[in-house]
């Protein structure tokens, strides 16, 4: 017996990992399937323990992985840089959207 149909579906479609900047500067890293409606869900209500306080966020990057595994572990590596790295991952992300590449 396999994980429920619904399981698979939304689980193997590709997911977004995102960096927001929050109101007090700090970057915090998640994944969604729709990253416009997370943002808003955090902006709105408090469910995110760490977001609770440091409202409004502010969308600054995203990258698309092939599934939730695969954005899971994007996350996670995107966590352990320090802001300066972050800060740079979301440089480049802009200038790449910049010259088209």
């Amino acid at each position: 017996m396999g994980k429920p149909m619904a399981y698979e579906d939304i689980y193997d479609k590709p997911w977004l990992v995102y960096i927001a900047e929050c109101k007090d500067r700090t970057l915090y890293t998640g994944i969604a399937r729709d990253v416009s409606k997370r943002i808003k869900e955090h902006n709105n209500t408090n469910k995110c323990r760490y977001t609770r306080f440091r409202k409004p966020l502010k969308l600054l990057y995203t990258e698309t992985t092939l599934n939730y595994n695969a954005a899971r572990k994007r996350e996670l590596e995107i966590k352990h840089f320090g802001k300066k790295k972050k800060l740079e991952l979301i440089s480049k992300s802009l200038l790449s959207r910049s010259y088209g590449t």
